[in-house]
């Protein structure tokens, strides 16, 4: 079956950006010339998907403003003569067809996405997490649905990280069938960096079949007392053959101001119009 839906949860409280998210979704914040979240939903549409499930929390309006048709700007870039910026502000309300849910308590990740269980009905889905933005030739999540595809069973964006690293991810333990491509045999979440499976860490990227919904409706909060995805795809893969694959691209975790920071340069850096400018303006700072 085909892959036309993706979940995108964005109901966070973005606690470690504050003050700046007091007032401002985490998602709504610019890496250089666009809120994060857009990256996220382009991802989507340049997979091919069609309907996009953003679901939100409390005072995060922003976001469903930021996708929606703006006819006052829109007039006023007109009048201007400002074709330019009216075409890519046009394209921003042309993106897919995208819906939304409200996650009326913080229950965790595994939470978020049974809140889409109406959206989604019967069919194999996507999951894409705003912490990581990802450039890659092909987008991440259409590498993922290809292999949905070919498998017919659910697969998890994985890539290896640090050993030091281990405790602030999902981390996967399976038997490699290729140098990319695991069968999962166990999901531990943020374990100990000695008890860790291994350093194959999951990536906010995911295709995942409809029976995950039973699983997390009877599955009992764990990591941080929140209901953890990664318990119900451990327990999916009980009965039901989960992958994981090694995505190519260059991942950036924007879920910390280090890689928010590092992300907004390397964008920068990569603009046409500024890039050069802005490396030469790099180079006098660190002299």
């Amino acid at each position: 079956m085909k892959v036309k839906k993706v979940v995108i949860p964005a109901a966070g409280l973005g606690t470690r950006f504050l003050p700046s998210t007091k007032a401002q979704p985490k998602e709504m914040l610019n890496i250089f010339d666009k809120p994060s979240i857009q990256y996220i939903v382009e991802e989507a549409v340049n997979a091919g998907i069609e309907d996009i499930l953003i679901i939100l929390g409390r005072n995060k309006e922003s976001i469903e403003n930021h996708f929606d048709k703006s006819y006052e700007l829109e007039n006023k870039l007109i009048e201007k003569g400002n074709n330019k910026i009216l075409e890519d502000i046009k394209k921003i309300s042309n993106l897919g067809n995208i819906y939304y849910a409200r996650q009326k308590e913080p229950l965790g990740l595994g939470h978020a996405i049974y809140c889409a269980k109406s959206f989604v009905g019967n069919e194999p889905f996507a999951v894409m997490l705003g912490d990581d933005i990802i450039e890659s030739k092909k987008p991440c999540i259409q590498q993922l649905i290809e292999k949905y595809e070919e498998l017919d069973s659910s697969i998890i964006g994985v890539q290896e990280v640090d050993k030091k690293e281990v405790n602030k991810y999902g981390i996967v333990k399976g038997e490699k069938l290729n140098d990319r491509l695991y069968r999962v045999e166990n999901l531990v979440e943020k374990p100990k960096v000695q008890e860790a499976p291994s350093n194959v860490a999951i990536i906010g990227r995911y295709v995942i079949s409809p029976a995950i919904f039973e699983i997390l409706e009877t599955t009992e909060p764990g990591a941080g007392n929140e209901i953890q995805l990664t318990d119900g795809l451990k327990k999916l893969s009980k009965h039901d053959d989960v992958y994981s694959y090694i995505f190519e691209g260059k991942r950036y975790d924007i879920g910390n101001k280090l890689g928010y920071l590092k992300a907004t340069v390397e964008f920068a850096l990569g603009d046409e119009e500024l890039g050069n400018v802005f490396k030469e303006y790099l180079k006098n700072i660190i002299r």
